[in-house]
């Protein structure tokens, strides 16, 4: 299957030991993850900016990111989608790599709960997903 992880949820999958992390371990050995360098240089800022990694380890973090992950091209949706337009990115990255959910912690990627033929879904709620996946 594949997936996009919204930003929030890499970030706490890097920086927590949570759910966020076991699904990000789970899914790089499952499943294909999509992603954009939208997605990844906004990891790259937080983890640099918010969360006071050197540059040198948020840069290490990205390239491990990446070294899992298919990295696609999103173009831009028109008219927006989002309460939010700048997570109108996240949609499109998933559009672009084909994937069936985006997993995100964002309410208002949360709201929509489906954009097009892609569910989106809590972090919490991925093994019901994915178990309703297998069944199909």
């Amino acid at each position: 299957m594949k997936l996009v992880f919204d930003t929030n949820v890499l970030i706490a999958a890097l920086i927590t030991k949570g759910v966020c992390a076991e699904l990000l371990e789970h899914c790089v050995l499952q499943h294909e993850i999509v992603s954009s360098e939208i997605i990844l240089a906004e990891v790259y800022e937080h983890l640099a900016g918010k969360f006071k990694y050197s540059f040198e380890e948020a840069s290490h973090a990205v390239q491990l990111l990446r070294s899992q992950m298919v990295v696609v091209v999103p173009t831009r949706l028109d008219p927006p989608v989002c309460r939010d337009a700048d997570d109108d990115f996240i949609l499109t990255t998933a559009i672009a790599g084909r994937a069936c959910c985006i997993v995100t912690g964002d309410k208002d990627l949360l709201i929509l709960q489906r954009h097009q033929t892609i569910d989106i879904i809590s972090p919490s709620l991925f093994d019901a997903f994915e178990a309703g996946s297998d069944e199909r």
